[in-house]
C-alpha cells in the first residue's frame, strides 16, 4: 500500500532555509520520477521540482530555480527538497508524489516564510 509521510515545514523569516522530507512506503519508489508539488491558499496544486528516478536528472519550476534542490535516497525511500532564500509567496503546504501524479497523497507539510 502507498503511503506518503512529509515533513520538515515551519515557520521561517525571508531569506531562510528549509528542507524537506518524504518517507515512501511500498515497491512504487525507485522506479518512478518523484515530485515536490505546493498549493497555497485558493490555488491549485503545482509541481516545483522533479527528479529522475536515479536521481541524475532534476528539473523546476521556474519560480524556485536556484533557490530549491530536489534529491533523492533510494535506499531510504525518501525525497528531499531543500528551500533556500525562501520568500513569502513560497507560503504553502507542500506534498510528494510520483509523476504523473497518483491517486494517494500524504498530508503535507506546511511552510509559512514570513517576517
Amino acid at each position: 500500500q502507498v503511503q506518503l509521510v512529509e515533513s520538515g515545514g515551519g515557520l521561517v523569516q525571508p531569506g531562510g532555509s528549509l528542507r524537506l522530507s518524504c518517507a515512501a512506503s511500498g515497491s512504487f519508489f525507485s522506479i518512478n520520477i518523484m515530485a515536490w508539488y505546493r498549493q497555497a491558499p485558493g490555488k491549485q496544486r503545482d509541481v516545483v521540482a522533479l527528479i529522475g528516478q536515479r536521481g541524475g536528472s532534476t528539473n523546476y519550476a521556474d519560480s524556485v530555480r536556484g533557490r530549491f534542490t530536489i534529491s533523492r535516497d533510494n535506499a531510504k525511500n525518501t525525497v528531499y527538497l531543500q528551500m533556500n532564500d525562501l520568500k513569502p509567496e513560497d507560503t504553502a503546504v507542500y506534498y510528494c508524489n510520483t509523476v504523473p501524479r497518483g491517486q494517494v497523497w500524504g498530508q503535507g507539510t506546511q511552510v509559512t516564510v514570513s517576517s
